[in-house]
């Protein structure tokens, strides 16, 4: 008899997430470019309703029905179709632990948000990587990797770490491709950084199919990331096994009050999509001025933009100049992206310094 706790043999497998940095080796505070938060804080509105005059002696409502609603509003959904997580993470893994087992797959493209893998490991399932198309979502290798074992399939749109992102009529083919019953997951925590026009659809999937479950989340444009509050909508039945296995309290008070404040702020929400298109697209230019030294940014439809460095110039050579400049960036060997840097939007003086940088380094001037 063993003398200690024997570890299961799929959580042996699972390489914990790493979050962005935010000091350098040395020990200094940097600027945090690495976690795609919003560099304009979050809503006013929102700071104001988290400031609080007595202790949070009661717990949250456990169903976060007035969040439910606002959001239910907001989007057309039946609040009953929709369930709050702790961050949209919460929700992804729920998922997977809803849906898949020892001895099913749970599959992905390459290139997708490390918490998949995570995901589908955490539950015994076994995680399968399709092969990518530039970076971005390849829905026939998509397609072509899905067996009688696969149970889940996550969509991160756009996508994260590359900024990529399906269009509707993508998605679309993509669920008519899948099973009845795989599971769909539409990973949108970038929505809200699309322009109108821009949405891929899987809002209206999961509004008419059993098989469909979209996930969004508080952290990214809302800059609520610190409160972890996230929702997910899909079918009733999709729904109740959510329900039935996440967190009893698991949004907090504080959370609740600040997610409907900020629901509420469209100004900022506007005013945030618009300040990043206007950086991301200066940035994306300052990248491709580079383009002779082989640097190449990828398509990105998100609040930061994968540089890729094919050149002479190392990633690993311009993290660390980035690091001397007082930034935080992120590097992702890990995920098989050795020869790139994720670099999240921040604001012009931000970006203009990371643009000297990686000039300086590729002789070009600053």
């Amino acid at each position: 008899m063993a003398d200690t706790p024997i570890m299961k043999p799929w959580i042996e497998g699972i390489h914990a997430y790493v979050p962005g940095k935010s000091t350098s080796a040395d020990g200094r505070k940097l600027v945090k470019l690495s976690a795609n938060e919003n560099p304009l804080g979050c809503s006013a509105e929102a700071l104001a309703a988290l400031a609080v005059d007595h202790a949070p002696a009661a717990y949250p409502d456990p169903d976060a029905a007035a969040l439910r609603a606002a959001l239910g509003r907001q989007h057309g959904i039946d609040p009953a179709r929709i369930v709050c997580g702790t961050g949209s993470d919460e929700l992804l893994n729920l998922a997977a632990q809803g849906f898949a087992g020892p001895g099913d797959e749970v599959l992905f493209s390459r290139y997708s948000f490390a918490v998949y893998d995570i995901a589908a490991r955490r539950c015994g399932a076994t995680p399968v990587e399709a092969p990518d198309a530039d970076y971005g979502t390849d829905v026939d290798a998509l397609l072509a990797a899905v067996t009688e074992r696969t149970r889940v399939v996550f969509l991160a749109n756009p996508n994260n770490p590359t900024g990529t992102c399906l269009p509707r009529d993508e998605v679309e083919r993509l669920h008519a491709g899948l099973p009845g019953d795989v599971l769909l997951v539409v990973d949108q925590a970038y929505a809200e950084y699309l322009e109108p026009g821009e949405e891929d659809g899987g809002l209206d999937l999961a509004a008419h199919h059993a098989n469909v479950l979209v996930t969004r989340t508080f952290s990214k444009i809302y800059g609520l990331a610190g409160e972890r509050i996230g929702w997910a909508t899909g079918a009733p039945g999709l729904v109740d096994v959510l329900n039935r296995i996440r967190g009893p309290f698991n949004v907090t008070a504080s959370g609740q009050r600040a997610a409907l404040a900020a629901l509420a702020d469209t100004n900022f929400l506007t005013r945030s999509r618009e300040a990043n298109r206007e950086e991301r697209k200066r940035f994306v230019h300052a990248i491709e001025a580079l383009g002779n030294h082989g640097l190449r940014a990828v398509p990105s439809k998100a609040n930061f933009v994968l540089v890729l460095f094919e050149g002479d110039l190392e990633a690993e050579t311009a993290l660390q100049a980035i690091a001397e400049a007082g930034y935080a960036v992120r590097h992702l060997p890990g995920q098989g992206l050795p020869q790139a840097l994720r670099i999240t939007i921040g604001t012009a003086r931000q970006m203009d310094d990371i643009t000297r940088v990686l000039r300086t380094l590729c002789g070009a001037g600053a």
